[in-house]
């Protein structure tokens, strides 16, 4: 496949590139949205997506504010519908195409200190089923890959202003590490791919066995 690399500046996109396109949007302003879809529809048909973009802060619900929640949900639920409904039409015109949605854990069980979070998350969970629903025999699949604790930026933040909780965390996945993002990488690749063609409005913790269905 040709690949696109999209990051909230072109800058960090070409970072990871590795000589890809790199294009640059800010996912919590809607304008930007629109100007990345444009300039990636000009660089020719998008036959996948991977909505992989997430932001949160681990914070008491009471503590946080509109502002807050605005940024929450614009980023990891506002902007994988606007992105989805810029690109699906072309998609299903073709008679192909595949929608991965990174979602999270935290949107299936909830989780404590992430009420916006969680319920964005869960959002993108319910979305991606419906689009399943109406868009399955048009050829295009939708579905999602939900990691736990997984070795990020954020989970470095955790583990510097939590650093109590990490032995806890790690006692309680039967696997008894965190996931690399090679781990969930290799799903999202999978699930991008014709060997995925009969799964679809499906959920996939990539956990370590932390949560179970």
């Amino acid at each position: 496949m040709r690949v696109v690399v999209c990051a909230r500046t072109e800058e960090i996109a070409r970072s990871v590139t590795g000589g890809a396109e790199a294009f640059g949007g800010d996912l919590a302003d809607p304008a930007s949205v629109g100007g990345l879809v444009a300039a990636i529809a000009a660089a020719g048909p998008v036959d996948v997506l991977v909505h992989c973009a997430g932001w949160g802060e681990v914070q008491p619900f009471l503590e946080t504010t509109p502002e807050t929640w605005e940024t929450l949900l614009a980023v990891n639920l506002r902007a994988a519908i606007q992105l989805t409904h810029a690109i699906l039409g072309q998609m299903a015109e073709r008679g192909w195409g595949r929608l991965v949605f990174v979602g999270s854990d935290a949107g299936r069980v909830g989780s404590r200190n992430e009420a916006v979070y969680s319920a964005a998350k869960g959002g993108v969970h319910a979305f991606a089923k419906s689009i399943a629903h109406e868009v399955a025999r048009r050829g295009v699949t939708s579905n999602v890959v939900s990691p736990g604790p997984t070795e990020t930026p954020r989970l470095a933040t955790y583990r510097e202003t939590y650093p109590e909780k990490m032995a806890p965390l790690l006692r309680r996945i039967p696997l008894g590490r965190v996931g690399a993002p090679e781990d969930t990488a290799a799903l999202v690749a999978f699930l991008c791919s014709d060997a995925a063609s009969y799964i679809t409005g499906q959920v996939i913790s990539v956990n370590g066995g932390l949560h179970m269905p």
